[in-house]
């Protein structure tokens, strides 16, 4: 039998995974007939299985998705003009590996967030570090962070982030401080890392939608010549939703 203080050296070494699975292997005779190193690699596999949960937890718990989404949860039907092939490419992450930007268009209520956060589900199951946002809140967080001393910071963290989903894109107007601090956030990621956009508005109306013209010129630069594009198509999901939850009388 196995001391206890080998299963509290275990501990020690933040090896709980291992443990619970030697402990398993003492106590289960079908594991003697096994050789050691089968015995060792089952104990490894399963404590890098437990950490690889707890880091899956870990960042999607950091990315504050507002919903649940999996790949395999969306609709490819061809009315939502959406090709299966580009979904699953898109969702093995190159993009985020080259560090281009994707961009998602689409009507009002035609599942854009559920596909980003999809995309961000995705991102994270292949190990990077995701942010969820809407656009008008993260401005927000900027505009308080420059009254609180923490504006540096918050600028710092969001680089560090392999992909930085911004939801709602030009829904609402801009002023030139919410334009500056658009161009800060994409100039510490061009080339470095990702972003996500999600909007309603045709990406051909977005100039005009941002009050400096240099400004506009500067972001638009930095977003769109590389992106990838998705365009989605079809009714209102939340109207079909609705439709399909309606009691039948």
């Amino acid at each position: 039998m196995l001391s206890q203080p080998l299963f509290d050296k275990l501990l020690q070494l933040r090896l709980p995974a291992f443990r619970d699975g030697l402990r398993e292997q003492q106590d289960n005779a079908q594991y003697t007939d096994l050789p050691f190193e089968e015995r060792l690699a089952l104990l490894v596999d399963r404590e890098c299985l437990r950490r690889y949960d707890h880091r899956i937890q870990r960042l999607t718990k950091a990315a504050e998705f507002p919903l649940q989404a999996a790949i395999e949860d969306l609709d490819l039907s061809p009315e939502r003009g959406l090709e299966r092939r580009t979904i699953l490419e898109l969702a093995q992450g190159n993009w985020i590996h080259k560090h281009h930007p994707l961009i998602i268009l689409g009507p009002t209520g035609g599942g854009k967030t559920f596909l980003a956060c999809a995309f961000g589900t995705a991102a994270i199951r292949s190990d990077f570090s995701v942010r969820y946002f809407r656009t008008s809140r993260l401005l927000y967080q900027l505009a308080q962070a420059r009254q609180t001393g923490s504006y540096s910071n918050l600028l710092r963290s969001l680089a560090r982030t392999d992909l930085v989903i911004l939801d709602d894109w030009m829904r609402d107007t801009l002023t030139v401080p919410n334009a500056q601090d658009l161009l800060e956030i994409l100039d510490d990621r061009f080339g470095h890392s990702s972003t996500l956009i999600a909007s309603q508005v045709p990406s051909s109306e977005w100039h005009l939608r941002i009050p400096d013209p240099t400004l506009a010129d500067s972001i638009l630069d930095r977003l769109v010549h590389s992106a990838y594009r998705l365009n989605l198509k079809g009714e209102s999901q939340r109207k079909l939703r609705a439709k399909r939850s309606m009691p039948i009388t």
